[in-house]
């Protein structure tokens, strides 16, 4: 199960300062600034709920291989990625928030906490790096702005899925990976189809 989560972990930290690299390019930063921003993309969500569950030293600290593979994930994409594609920074970000949303219901689930408290945790791990990476780049976090596609609405939904699928005892890996990919092709609709939630 540990081996899960941390394969789990290194794929949605990938994902998710790619994102926070394209993100910034967007608004013209040189490499410190998309690097910090590909940092706090990888690392923000995970970190709150590590600090709320009291799950300390949190994640990143006791897996330091995660830094160094952030670090070259965003120099990497930095340099290599000359042409920035709409499609390309959503799939990325949907990578990552599906991920990193399972994983957070999945530490909490651990602890024997409610199924609530897993769905929040979840959401909170899987928009929470957006929303520094947002910060960031001097932006309203899009999760908060009207007319924005769903994207806290895709991390509920797909998390209890994957809690459903765990309460009938399916197999961890098998719910983690339909929960997950509900939660990614949620995602990528919404921003397709221009999905978002009734203005008021």
């Amino acid at each position: 199960m540990e081996n899960l989560l941390l394969m789990l972990t290194y794929i949605a930290v990938t994902a998710s300062a790619i994102s926070g690299v394209l993100e910034a390019r967007k608004y013209n930063m040189d490499i410190v600034g998309a690097t910090a921003t590909a940092f706090v993309t990888a690392f923000g969500g995970g970190t709150v709920r590590d600090l709320l569950l009291g799950r300390t030293p949190v994640f990143w600290i006791v897996a330091p291989w995660l830094s160094v593979i952030t670090f070259f994930a965003a120099i990497i994409s930095f340099y290599r990625l000359n042409s920035i594609s709409n499609i390309f920074l959503a799939t990325a970000d949907a990578i990552g928030l599906g991920l990193f949303s399972i994983l957070g219901a999945t530490y909490a689930l651990q602890m024997e906490l409610s199924y609530i408290v897993a769905v929040i945790m979840g959401v909170i791990t899987g928009i929470f790096g957006g929303i520094l990476r947002d910060l960031f780049c001097n932006q309203i976090p899009s999760v908060f702005r009207q007319n924005t596609e769903l994207y806290a609405t895709c991390a509920f939904i797909g998390t209890w899925v994957f809690i459903l699928l765990v309460w009938l005892n399916l197999d961890i890996l098998l719910a983690s990976s339909i929960g997950a990919g509900v939660i990614f092709i949620l995602r990528l609709a919404a921003v397709k189809f221009k999905m978002t939630l009734p203005a008021p």
